[in-house]
């Protein structure tokens, strides 16, 4: 009942905004409360729908098993972060920093914000967790890269003096992130699919496969149909709501005279909430491996997805896309990236690590009121 009336909420949602929508939204100044009361209406019904969207992800996963399962809740997140970022520029036309606002916040929520507290909980619960120790591994050595390529190569180029880069360095900047994110899903989905999944749980699988797989796979292949169906039922709302969300955002961060990289922040948290929740869910539960497939694929899939969108954007309609980061951000990001590589350094985390990586998300957002 409760899927079946947050589909009914969402999509009638979606007819309602875009039968009044344009009304609605053409006359925002006048009318600032109801401003927010529509802010909060859309937010409301985007959260529940990515609610729906983690629950049908998390079905998948149960029936698919790892990689596979946290992979396809990654990318159904990181395509509705794409779409709200997409329809904030194509409605604000002046958001030259908002991808790379975004990108930046979603590496804070999750390396640090998320990664962080599951840890704490983890080790106050399970004293130490085990995890693939070559899945952390291949997580970062694609994320060192991809983060420093979008958003610091670019203040060091000199090409440009802003932090943009030019058509050509977009074009090929774009080739050689969806190259480097493809050749990573299919080592991931493929030959060494086996780095992201928990030895332990692996073995128990294996002992167990004889007997029960052919029974669940007769079982499950209606039910796959089934979940993917209303995986995507639950997405699409939430990308055809997305533009009228991005309309309030933007005119409610002017009006307020709030920092320009809140906006991201906002994106990132409205989008990553549900999974940043499945993720603290399955630490509790003791399953560190599932949790970092979450976490760190999703900073994975957030910079190969976006960048290319965002400058596909910029070269589609003009508009400057700005992807370097101020110098407090990039120092921010090199001890974020330098923290997770010595993190998952080893077999078996702790509270520590926890701690360290909690206290750098909460200087990021001291950072973003009080740069």
């Amino acid at each position: 009942m409760g899927a079946a009336a947050r589909l009914v909420v969402a999509w009638a949602s979606v007819g309602v905004f875009a039968w009044f929508g344009k009304g609605w939204l053409g006359d925002l100044g006048q009318q600032p409360l109801f401003a927010s009361l529509l802010f909060a209406w859309l937010l409301g019904v985007i959260i529940w729908a990515a609610f729906g969207v983690v629950h049908e992800a998390e079905e998948l996963a149960e029936m698919l098993g790892e990689p596979l399962g946290t992979l396809i809740l990654t990318l159904a997140i990181v395509i509705i972060e794409v779409a709200l970022v997409s329809a904030v520029m194509l409605s604000a036309k002046d958001a030259p920093t908002l991808g790379r606002d975004t990108m930046f916040a979603v590496l804070m929520i999750v390396l640090n914000g998320v990664v962080g507290l599951g840890l704490i909980l983890g080790g106050l619960r399970h004293h130490q967790q085990s995890y693939n120790l070559q899945g952390a591994s291949a997580f970062l050595a694609v994320i060192i890269p991809l983060a420093t390529l979008a958003l610091i190569i670019p203040n060091f180029t000199s090409s440009t003096t802003d932090g943009s880069l030019t058509k050509v360095q977009a074009v090929t900047f774009s080739i050689f992130t969806v190259a480097l994110y493809g050749i990573f899903i299919l080592i991931q989905t493929g030959r060494h699919s086996d780095f992201f999944q928990d030895p332990d749980a692996r073995a128990q699988a294996a002992r167990t496969e004889a007997v029960e797989a052919p029974a669940k796979h007769r079982a499950s292949a209606r039910e796959i149909l089934r979940h993917t169906i209303l995986l995507v039922a639950n997405i699409l709302p939430i990308v055809l709501l997305s533009k009228s969300l991005a309309t309030i955002l933007d005119h409610g961060i002017a009006a307020l005279g709030a920092p320009s990289a809140l906006g991201g922040v906002l994106i990132a948290a409205i989008v990553f909430t549900p999974e940043g929740i499945s993720s603290l869910k399955a630490i509790a539960r003791n399953e560190l491996q599932r949790a970092i497939n979450l976490c760190l694929g999703a900073a994975t899939s957030t910079i190969g997805l976006t960048v290319p969108a965002v400058l596909a954007i910029g070269l589609l309609t003009g508009q400057t896309v700005i992807l370097g980061l101020s110098p407090t951000g990039m120092t921010l990001l090199a001890v974020t990236l330098i923290l997770s590589t010595l993190t998952f350094s080893g077999p078996r985390t702790t509270v520590l690590e926890g701690a360290v990586h909690l206290i750098l998300f909460f200087v990021y957002l001291v950072l973003i009121f009080s740069p």
